[in-house]
């Protein structure tokens, strides 16, 4: 196997050298079409403020998906479709409330919101005494006696410590998704969970969580509640665990519905058989206008094909762009086109997705064998000009993760991190924080990846 690698990193240095100042010219090209003629913000700014959130099976969701197909037939694509996929319909219905009770009548309200896929409360919603627990593991060391007929507030929050923000968030995120399901079996009659996010704000942040096998008449009300809000919780409930909290929401789960994954396509000049897909999600949570999760990350994936088209670049291999729906709660859209995907057999040889946010692009996390990570780190000098150097083994992206096998290429776009989960999940993710530059340098890395992926046939 070490010789094999050495072998294919001699015959891959050898075409690099022999083809870098064509390599380089055509770098050059893709960056200054995306920063002198993009098309990526205008287009988000139509997607996250004329039509807004966009969550799975709402209407904003329809709306996103006749916009998505209307550009790419725009764009002059070889083939254009809509792929039909049931998708969940929960709806968020008026706006949550909730208050901290030090004692009757004396009240301070503090922001909060339902988790996607949450049940209401009553009518005249919850009140009752609070238990504060760091995380699923400090709750599953408890009682019933100790947690029956009270809230579970979950206070565990991002490591702040951790420079990979998203590490910070894998760690703390299961209170999120599990916390209902373990706090319901132990009866609990609602859970309130820390927002998901670093810095502290009044912005409660959402996101999916599930009951697990609970059956309905089992499962409790969740929501999040602001990091602000948490520490005003914790530290009050520090003076009196007697306290009480009030909480009233209206959501609703109701029946699938049909959405649709929006994909064009560049064909191959030469292996049209083999596939590159470069993609986002479509769907967005419903606070805010789904900016940078994942407007963005839509909008770059649809300019790395436009840029190819006005540069008149011909690729070798099919291009395609796959705008998937449902990732934010069920990945509905992802598994469809992957299992219509291997129905037809169709070969998918790289797949890159961007969905953590429109800021500066650092580089790429790459699913690959290590042979074929050394030569794509082997072109760590093409993007030194760009300041793009970040070429690391690791994860690619919860969509496009579905089309992994042995042989194939996946990767992420990992734009600088550290301000993504200020808007994750929130109502201030709205275009206004979307800089022009980093989101146009974002896009001009992807196409700049695709293509030398595409030039050496990797």
């Amino acid at each position: 196997m070490k010789k094999l690698c050495y072998f294919l990193l001699l015959l891959f240095g050898f075409a690099q050298a022999q083809n870098s100042e064509e390599i380089e010219t055509q770098l050059k090209s893709i960056y200054s079409t995306a920063l002198l003629n993009g098309h990526s913000y205008s287009w988000l700014e139509h997607l996250s403020v004329q039509i807004g959130g966009r969550l799975s099976g709402s209407l904003n969701a329809e709306r996103a998906v006749d916009w998505g197909k209307e550009e790419l037939d725009l764009l002059g694509l070889d083939r254009v479709w809509l792929q039909p996929v049931m998708v969940p319909k929960w709806i968020r219905g008026t706006f949550e409330y909730a208050h901290i009770e030090t004692s009757p009548g004396n009240t301070i309200n503090v922001p909060v919101c339902a988790l996607g896929g949450s049940v209401a409360t009553p009518i005249a919603g919850i009140r009752a005494e609070v238990i504060e627990v760091d995380g699923i593991d400090s709750l599953k060391k408890m009682s019933k006696k100790d947690v029956a007929g009270k809230i579970v507030f979950f206070n565990r929050p991002m490591q702040a410590d951790l420079i990979n923000t998203f590490e910070a968030y894998s760690g703390c995120v299961a209170q999120r998704y599990s916390g209902a399901e373990e706090a319901a079996k132990l009866g609990a009659v609602a859970v309130i969970v820390r927002s998901m996010n670093l810095r502290l704000d009044d912005f409660p942040h959402t996101g999916s969580m599930s009951y697990g096998g609970l059956s309905i008449r089992k499962r409790i009300p969740a929501a999040a509640i602001s990091t602000n809000g948490a520490e005003l919780l914790s530290s009050m409930l520090a003076l009196n665990s007697k306290l009480r909290f009030y909480l009233k929401q209206n959501c609703k789960n109701l029946p699938d519905v049909q959405s649709y994954n929006v994909i064009g396509e560049i064909k191959g000049s030469e292996k049209s058989d083999e596939i590159m897909v470069v993609g986002g999600h479509l769907d967005s949570w419903d606070l805010g206008g789904g900016a940078h999760d994942d407007g963005a990350g839509v909008v770059q994936s649809m300019e790395v094909l436009r840029i190819f088209k006005e540069i008149g670049y011909q690729p070798k291999r099919t291009i395609r762009v796959v705008l998937f729906m449902n990732e934010e709660n069920g990945m509905r859209g992802a598994i469809k086109y992957t299992s219509i995907s291997k129905a037809k057999n169709e070969n998918h040889v790289f797949a890159l997705e961007s969905d953590a946010g429109g800021f500066t692009p650092r580089g790429f996390s790459i699913d690959s064998s290590p042979e074929k990570l050394k030569i794509i780190q082997s072109w760590e000098p093409y993007f030194e000009p760009y300041l793009i150097h970040l070429f690391v083994q690791g994860g690619s992206g919860a969509d496009v993760g579905h089309l992994k096998t042995d042989a194939n290429i996946l990767a992420g776009l990992r734009p600088d991190s550290q301000r993504y989960f200020d808007y994750h999940h929130a109502a201030n993710d709205t275009f206004d924080k979307i800089n022009k530059r980093e989101l146009e340098l974002g896009a001009a890395t992807m196409a700049a990846f695709v293509y030398l992926i595409d030039y050496f046939s990797l």
